[in-house]
């Protein structure tokens, strides 16, 4: 993949280094890949270092090489609903039960194996860049990145909060206020690599977390939240709505089962971002899958999401 720019008005007068991280948004480890690649930076055909200060009428070209697929990630076919797909980003609507990426217990059943094999059929070397994660049991969008370029700048705007992630989630109780914000630090429990507990700032591997929620609806002892995580911690809004007494629902590890629904009552429902070619914020809604939609029917009957969740 090769960007070509040609430099004018402002642009003009800037070192190389400073047109890549300031306008084109991209991340140290990406400049620092491009400044090492023999082809990596060339102002009109040579190449330079990022010092080099950009003149009207130059020519820029930045090589990025994305031709080697992961070898060890072996295609599968899988059902993978895609909401949207560009040559920069895929935004798959992701099952429950699914896990994101392959670990040690899952290595053929996860979204990386199943866009593995779409792209695949299609002819097209893939390597897997998911910009966010979700648990195994959780469903909803994910955001991946198709380039190294695409990957560094959503990498970039995550750092800068500039990704808005807003989750659907049914909770065991009804006693919260009708909005707030959780600031509770996490850390990992002494007993599980896994579980996370709330501790306090002092506690030497505290991760700082906020989480910001509205209450939809409320009936049978469950409430309905739109909730957004202000940071990205492991089980972030699973440990910090137990914390306040109200688990999601079915919840295994930080609440009880239900036979309502099979697994954790959470759903990753939208993600506002900025594009990584265009920079124009671009919104994406992944709709409930069966077994959420039942519950919120079930729970809720004459219950409507809003268009505006915050």
């Amino acid at each position: 993949m090769c960007m070509e720019f040609h430099i004018s008005g402002t642009d003009a007068g800037k070192p190389v280094g400073i047109f890549l991280k300031l306008r084109l948004s991209l991340s140290s480890k990406m400049i620092k890949y491009l400044k090492y690649r023999e082809d990596g930076i060339l102002v009109n055909g040579e190449r330079v270092t990022v010092r080099r200060v950009l003149q009207p009428g130059d020519h820029l070209s930045l090589a990025i090489c994305d031709n080697t697929a992961q070898a060890r990630l072996e295609p599968i076919e899988l059902e993978l609903p895609i909401l949207y797909e560009d040559s920069d980003i895929v935004l798959p609507n992701k099952p429950a039960k699914m896990p994101t990426h392959p670990s040690h217990d899952h290595y053929r059943d996860t979204v990386a194996n199943a866009l593995a094999f779409r792209y695949r059929e299609m002819g097209i070397p893939f390597v897997f860049r998911p910009v966010n994660r979700l648990d195994r049991d959780t469903s909803g969008l994910l955001l991946i990145a198709r380039n190294k370029l695409a990957a560094g700048r959503l990498t970039s705007a995550m750092q800068a909060g500039k990704i808005r992630k807003i989750y659907l989630a049914v909770l065991q109780g009804d006693h919260l206020p009708d909005s707030g914000r959780i600031e509770k630090p996490l850390h990992r429990t002494e007993e599980s690599i896994i579980v996370r507990e709330v501790c306090t700032p002092e506690t030497p591997d505290a991760e700082p977390a906020v989480t910001e929620y509205r209450v939809l609806a409320r009936a049978g002892g469950c409430s309905l939240v739109a909730a957004r995580p202000l940071t990205g911690r492991t089980h972030q809004l699973r440990v910090h709505f137990a914390s306040l007494g109200c688990p999601i629902l079915s919840d295994d590890l930080y609440g009880t089962p239900d036979n309502r629904i099979p697994r954790q009552a959470l759903h990753a429902y939208s993600l506002t971002f900025p594009h990584p070619t265009t920079g124009k914020f671009f919104t994406m809604i992944a709709p409930p899958p069966t077994d959420f939609a039942t519950l919120l029917a079930s729970l809720f009957p004459n219950f409507e999401l809003p268009n505006d969740l915050f």
